[in-house]
């Protein structure tokens, strides 16, 4: 089967910004700083143009080590039309949040970590690298963002 033609640049990115704004889930992949295994678990997100917010328990393997690191991979949709962000972590209580923050993220993800009585925190991911493509055929160009700016102009 031949793919479809490749996306041109500025089209990956709107359908980056699309997903970010539309899917739920992402995967979150972290590594201590002890050079142990890495560590991979789907959480659900907000996207509020710039960052991505997450929570997970303060003691989870994820909790430690995005704190421990302050950095973090995520994978999002499938792994024909996949998006790779690459990105640095600020830990959060909920005291911390922006106002409404929390009830914003409650309401899109179907989830409010602060009515738990496990310790949750919340993580902001600012990226720094974004890359999206589908076949091989968007392999080349496939960089969207570097150093946290984005690469194809609006």
């Amino acid at each position: 089967m031949t793919p479809p033609p490749a996306r041109p640049a500025k089209q990956r990115k709107l359908d980056t910004l699309h997903r970010l704004e539309h899917d739920e889930d992402v995967w979150v992949a972290t590594a201590g700083t002890d050079g142990g295994a890495p560590y991979l678990v789907p959480l659900s997100f907000l996207w509020d143009g710039e960052t991505l917010l997450l929570a997970t328990p303060a003691a989870s393997p994820t909790g430690r080590n995005l704190r421990a690191t302050g950095t973090v991979r995520i994978g999002l949709g499938p792994t024909r039309d996949v998006v790779m962000i690459d990105g640095t972590v600020e830990a959060l209580t909920p005291d911390g949040l922006r106002a409404g923050e929390g009830d914003r993220f409650a309401a899109r993800t179907g989830f409010d970590p602060r009515e738990l009585t496990t310790e949750y925190l919340y993580f902001r991911v600012r990226p720094r690298r974004v890359q999206a493509w589908r076949e091989a055929n968007e392999l080349a160009g496939r960089e969207l963002m570097r150093d946290g700016a984005w690469l194809i102009a609006d």
